[in-house]
């Protein structure tokens, strides 16, 4: 099974899918205005569970660097125009989705 994960930047949601068809979806915080989110292909190179500060639960590396896909110490910023680039998740479905997807999981992110 193939998976690979696209972030839609416009309806502020990441979208999980196998093999092409899409299985989940996330509602997800985004880039500021002023640190924009950065659109393009990526794989997630890296992961933590409890990276500390404000990363909440766990972190997954992008190949972007200093971007990456994680939790929230901030519920409140899911769904809204937040971080510094990279992409906010709620606690339990940045857990759920990093028992998914292995290291390498390509990354689309797209206006």
């Amino acid at each position: 099974m193939a998976y690979r994960i696209i972030v839609d930047l416009s309806d502020r949601m990441l979208y999980l899918l196998q093999d092409d068809t899409v299985v989940n979806g996330y509602p997800v915080g985004i880039g500021r205005m002023v640190t924009q989110t950065p659109t393009g292909e990526f794989r997630i190179i890296n992961k933590q569970a409890h990276p500390g500060g404000p990363f909440g639960a766990f972190w997954m590396g992008l190949s972007a660097p200093h971007y990456g896909i994680h939790g929230t110490n901030d519920p409140a910023s899911i769904g809204h125009y937040v971080s510094h680039g990279c992409i906010r998740m709620y606690n339990e479905d940045v857990v759920a989705l990093s028992r998914i997807v292995p290291i390498g999981t390509r990354v689309t992110i797209r206006p």
